[in-house]
């Protein structure tokens, strides 16, 4: 396991010595190799006295209240997430540049585990560069996001502007993470493809839908986003590419009904498998999370999932990984 700061074992060793694993039986206490402390990579965070998200109006009310930094140290309570990177949370354009302010405050006030971040900015608008130019030189700063799952149409990703966009990326050194439909992972590819000197993060294991991978015969497995086939070659696609790093998220808001740790196997297990040990990161994707599990039913399932993988592996995904890519020892100490 790798060495952890002062700052990182305080909140470890208060969380204790003793978590809960769900299974498909019951909860049961994990054993002690399952211990590894966490990196959360896709925190959000949204206080509606400061930045007004459009796409709250029409969120479900478990998500739809402002969540703070307070409210997020109380959800990972015993969880032993020790640091946190913040997600952009898709506000409108005219609040990118106060949302990244609001960020960089957090995490020079020390207030919580958040130690570095991801912001917005729109890759085909013409002030991209001036936007993002800036950020790139504060130290807070790891990457840039657009969700591409919302009105863009298939093939946005791969217009002229959005690619020169995203070679800047690389030329700054920031990271773009991409949240896309499953069935245009391909167009990720092929992006990562034509900026081979920028790292791209895919977001949500690529939003794949464990209700696909149900048995035909299971009500649940016709409500399905996406066939099984269509989301495999796109994350294959993706994997194939060396400068894609996939991210273990998102998978906990769209749980089927009643479910347990064994339905989000098929496609935790895939992602880990293409990407490899070296390439996969946690994400708590808090709030939103809470559509379908709480953050400790999330980060309990995961934990019992990757009793099937070594132990370096584990430590990788949850921590080592996160620790190197977000380059977080230059934040905070």
């Amino acid at each position: 396991m790798s060495k952890l700061t002062r700052r990182e074992f305080i909140p470890l060793a208060v969380a204790g010595s003793v978590s809960l694993c769900r299974d498909s039986q019951a909860v049961q206490p994990c054993s002690s190799t399952m211990l590894t402390p966490i990196i959360d990579t896709h925190q959000h965070l949204w206080d509606l006295t400061n930045i007004q998200p459009p796409w709250l109006k029409d969120a479900s009310e478990k998500i739809s209240a402002s969540h703070t930094i307070q409210d997020y140290k109380q959800a990972i309570e015993g969880l032993n997430i020790v640091q946190a990177v913040y997600m952009e949370v898709d506000v409108a354009p005219e609040q990118m540049q106060k949302e990244a302010e609001l960020v960089r405050e957090l995490i020079r006030d020390n207030a919580g585990p958040t130690t570095a971040a991801v912001v917005s900015a729109d890759p085909i608008s013409p002030d991209f560069q001036k936007l993002v130019g800036p950020w790139s030189k504060w130290p807070e700063i790891r990457g840039i996001r657009r969700v591409l799952h919302g009105g863009t149409p298939a093939g946005h990703c791969l217009r002229p502007e959005f690619v020169r966009s995203m070679k800047y990326l690389g030329e700054v050194g920031l990271s773009f993470d991409l949240c896309m439909r499953a069935g245009e992972l391909k167009d990720g590819a092929e992006l990562a493809k034509k900026c081979p000197k920028t790292r791209f993060i895919v977001d949500h294991l690529g939003n794949g839908d464990p209700k696909a991978f149900l048995p035909a015969s299971d009500p649940r497995h016709a409500q399905a986003e996406h066939e099984p086939k269509v989301w495999q070659e796109g994350i294959r696609a993706l994997a194939d590419q060396p400068n894609t790093i996939c991210k273990i998220s998102g998978i906990a808001a769209r749980v089927p009904e009643n479910w347990t740790p064994d339905e989000l196997r098929p496609v935790i297990h895939e992602c880990i498998e293409r990407f490899g040990p070296d390439r996969i990161v946690f994400g708590s994707d808090w709030p939103v999370c809470k559509l379908g599990a709480s953050l400790k039913e999330w980060v309990t399932a995961l934990r019992t999932i990757l009793e099937d993988f070594p132990e370096e592996t584990r430590d990788k995904l949850l921590y080592a990984n996160a620790k190197r890519i977000y380059r977080l020892e230059a934040v905070g100490g």
